[in-house]
């Protein structure tokens, strides 16, 4: 998709308090400008200031620069004979930052490469941006809305196929291993992440791990995963089982599918995001399980997978604004049993939201 990264470009320049910001590889610099390089032994830094774009970048990766003549970027190059201590330094000088102060995402920002200038000027002084640079990337536009949608429908394709070839005696990584081949094949042209495939009581811990556990018939079958177009994720989960659910089980998974409906209906542009937490929190804990919802409900979703704004989560008092999208994704976990979690996907819109994700949310009994 064609970007105007000279108006992004812009919104960061325009952040205040700082005489200029560095930038990694990584989502940031993706997102302002385009370039993707690898976060390496061989640093690369972009950095923003009135003047324009600079880029401290080694030998070998100006190409990536020279094929981009619309970011009008000023490269400061080093080579491996040289070393990269000469390129910082001129950096500095050529503009004009010494004793200034730099805005970084802290986040991302190695401690090394920071190190390194302060030893050429222990004047300067470093503000931390990350906050800004996530509130500016938190409002979707719609062609990025759109390659999550993408996103989304391949990803929810990938699933119903597999729902159609697994079956009890495999393992959580062969599931695994074959929901990641689907999402390529349905469409996507990446994983957002690796497929977490959880199973009977394994799936007691919201952030386990695929194992070579073998799925037993009538347990749970937790899956969470996505793929990605062009950068831009799907985040999904859905819980089975293969077999018959106890009364225990389905209890548990018709609460937190409730959960998930009660936090869809609260989410609305300038509703706290806290309250959207809330309303899922108070359905589990009204059923007796609130101490088993051990996580937020919800969290940022974009070029990153894990987003921080917006938090869904307790006590919250920042707003939901359109163009937002985040996860909405309750869960019980009930130790040695195993573990129920519905996760959706939800863009904010001026008088509502959407629902991007759209697969079956009633337990699916295999």
């Amino acid at each position: 998709m064609q970007q105007d990264y000279k108006a992004r470009i812009d919104q960061l320049r325009a952040i205040s308090g700082v005489d200029a910001i560095m930038i990694v590889p990584g989502s940031n610099m993706i997102y302002f400008t385009g370039l993707e390089f690898h976060l390496s032994e061989r640093p690369v830094i972009g950095i923003f200031t009135e003047q324009g774009l600079s880029v401290i970048v080694p030998r070998l990766e100006m190409p990536k620069l020279i094929k981009r003549p619309d970011l009008e970027a000023l490269p400061i190059e080093w080579s491996d004979a040289e070393g990269y201590a000469g390129a910082f330094q001129r950096a500095l000088d050529e503009l004009g930052l010494r004793g200034k102060r730099i805005g970084i995402d802290g986040m991302t920002m190695r401690a090394s490469e920071w190190l390194h200038f302060q030893q050429i000027d222990p004047t300067l002084q470093v503000v931390p941006v990350e906050r800004e640079l996530t509130r500016i990337r938190a409002h979707k536009q719609p062609d990025e809305v759109e390659l999550m949608r993408r996103a989304v429908a391949a990803s929810e394709a990938a699933l119903a196929q597999l729902l159609q070839e697994v079956r009890p005696g495999m393992t959580e990584r062969e599931i695994a291993g074959r929901l990641n081949e689907l999402v390529i094949e349905k469409g996507c042209n990446g994983i957002a992440f690796d497929a977490l495939i959880q199973t009977g009581p394994n799936s007691d811990n919201p952030h386990g791990f695929c194992t070579d556990r073998v799925l037993q018939a009538d347990e749970f079958l937790l899956i969470d995963f996505g793929g990605k177009v062009d950068g831009y994720p799907a985040d999904i989960t859905r819980t089975f089982c293969l077999g018959t659910p106890t009364d225990e089980m389905q209890t548990i998974y018709d609460t937190v599918k409730e959960a998930n409906e009660a936090a869809r209906e609260a989410a609305a542009p300038g509703v706290p995001m806290g309250e959207v937490d809330k309303a899922a929190r108070d359905v589990i804990e009204a059923a007796g399980y609130g101490k088993y919802f051990t996580h937020r409900t919800g969290h940022g979703l974009g070029l990153d997978t894990h987003e921080p704004i917006p938090q869904i989560a307790p006590n919250v008092a920042d707003l939901l604004e359109p163009g937002m999208v985040f996860t909405i994704e309750p869960g019980i976990y009930i130790p040695g049993m195993g573990g129920v979690r519905i996760e959706d996907n939800v863009l904010v819109t001026e008088d509502g939201i959407e629902v991007l994700t759209s697969y079956p949310r009633q337990l699916t009994v295999k």
